[in-house]
């Protein structure tokens, strides 16, 4: 006969199969998340066909259905009430209506688009009425403007041959409006291929938060504009200017010429309507019923910069693939490999992709002012904003010292020595990188964060932040790493906990 076996061996032996066979699991989960897999997803968002994800835009709304395709087929359920995975927020789009908008008073009435444009991006419209004067030369401005001359006046400055509105023409532009003239235009030799694009850039809808009681800003209506060379010509013709000596001597200082017999009035009137823009949102639900209603939640942002101004190569998409098409997929692959677990975490996992980032935040704010679920059952958040770029072998951990997922985080570092990463502290405090990215607005709700973070580089924000640049086995251990911290704290009994003084500052006190 056997002898019994007491109750404290048997369960000395079940439990480490147990937790070996968990283990096991978490390293099955966490092998879905190749490399392959990862340079094909950063390949469909940083897409030329996507245009850049500008927010909002046909191309944004394109990945985020594509997004919310693959939480579905990995049988996530919709982290938004009407189960459609895409959280909409408000947005209002201004434009300048052309049709109540130019400069009359002159031969004909010049056109918004056709003949000026606007310089400066501006939600501000009005009307403003004055005679013209022209202006050249761009040194020793401030004395030349110390007289009044151009106050109350259409300012024109006329650029010579070859000269280009760089900064130092721009800070001229500013002075002259700051001399109290009633508008600046500034001459512009474009052909005509050249200049629709610039019209077509320069009259595009801009985009305003559509929610909260932000006060319009009280700024008054003086406009920079660009105005077409030939265009000049024809409104000053017969009036004594001669424009190609003006050009002549756009090196001396500055003169100003009053053009006789013209009295202007340039009237710039906005439409505005409302727009949306999605956040996406799944949920794996967990599988402790004392735990699954709160949530560990993973964040990235979906959106980049859109369209600019074509290259020497033509090339004018500004793709995001490291910003933040990285971090969008880092989140995606969590996703999947966090649903392919053999038993759920005992805590919710949450996985949001924003849109707004590049805006200032606009879709995590918004988010977290209308959660899904309460922020305060959001026990920690992690962000991924580029993390495809720079060092093979460490990641930036931004927000370490704020709360114990920092030392959460060097532990399960160090219990993972064959992803050949290391997590390492905030290199760049001076550059305040913990208030701008999205986890900064679930921080300001009490949730503790931790912020994945390669760094800049020189095609930060450029047209060549491209797929083929971007390291995917990198990329991938820095998602594995992150998916093991997630499930360590969706696991783990206890929440993780602020450090108390950060509590304060950032918390109560709204970050100051």
């Amino acid at each position: 006969m056997m002898r019994p076996v007491s109750m404290g061996v048997l369960a000395a032996l079940v439990l480490p199969l147990g937790a070996s066979a968990q283990q096991a699991g978490a390293d099955a989960a966490a092998a879905t998340i190749t490399e392959a897999d990862y340079l094909r997803r950063v390949g469909v968002i940083a897409h030329d066909s996507m245009a850049g994800r500008d927010t909002p835009s046909p191309g944004l709304e394109k990945t985020a259905n594509w997004i919310a395709s693959e939480f579905r087929r990995f049988g996530l359920r919709s982290g938004v009430p009407d189960g459609s995975f895409l959280q909409r927020y408000p947005l209002r789009s201004i434009v300048v209506d052309r049709e109540r908008s130019g400069l009359g008073g002159g031969p004909r009435r010049l056109e918004f688009g056709l003949d000026i444009v606007p310089l400066t991006v501006s939600e501000e419209g009005g009307q403003l009425r004055g005679g013209l004067v022209v202006l050249s030369g761009i040194s020793e401005a401030a004395r030349a403007l110390a007289d009044g001359s151009v106050r109350d006046q259409h300012a024109v400055l006329v650029l010579g041959a070859g000269q280009a509105v760089d900064q130092n023409v721009f800070r001229v532009l500013s002075s002259i409006r700051n001399a109290g003239a009633a508008s600046v235009l500034v001459t512009s030799p474009a052909g005509d291929a050249q200049w629709a694009g610039q019209a077509e850039r320069a009259l595009r809808p801009d985009v305003a938060q559509g929610w909260g009681t932000t006060p319009p800003r009280a700024v008054p209506f003086r406009p920079i504009l660009e105005i077409r060379d030939a265009t000049l010509a024809e409104l000053v013709r017969g009036r004594g200017v001669d424009l190609v000596a003006l050009q002549s001597r756009s090196a001396e200082a500055m003169r100003v010429d009053r053009v006789s017999g013209l009295n202007l009035t340039l009237t710039k009137r906005m439409s505005t309507r409302d727009v949306t823009a999605p956040n996406v949102v799944g949920i794996l639900e967990g599988s402790d019923p004392a735990l699954r209603d709160e949530y560990v939640v993973f964040s990235g942002h979906m959106d980049h910069v859109g369209i600019g101004t074509p290259d020497q190569n033509g090339d004018s998409i500004f793709n995001g693939a490291d910003d933040d098409a990285s971090g969008t997929v880092a989140v995606i692959e969590i996703a999947e490999a966090m649903a392919s677990l053999p038993t759920a975490p005992r805590r919710s996992t949450m996985f949001i992709l924003v849109s707004g980032e590049e805006k200032g935040l606009w879709g995590s704010e918004y988010f977290a002012d209308n959660p899904s679920v309460p922020t305060d059952r959001m026990v920690a958040n992690f962000n991924i904003d580029m993390v495809g770029r720079n060092w093979p072998d460490t990641i930036v951990a931004i927000g370490k010292e704020h709360s114990d997922l920092g030392a959460t985080l060097e532990r399960v570092n160090v219990a993972h020595p064959e992803l050949h990463m290391t997590a390492i502290d905030d290199l760049w405090p001076q550059e305040s990188f913990y208030t701008r990215s999205d986890h900064y607005n679930f921080a300001q709700k009490g949730v503790p964060i931790l912020f994945f973070f390669n760094g800049t580089h020189d095609d930060y924000h450029g047209r060549d932040d491209e797929p083929d640049r971007i390291n995917g086995e990198k990329a991938a251990r820095i998602a594995k790493l992150v998916f093991y911290l997630g499930l360590e704290v969706a696991n783990a009994q206890a929440r993780p906990v602020w450090n108390p003084d950060s509590y304060q500052r950032i918390v109560v006190g709204g970050g100051r």
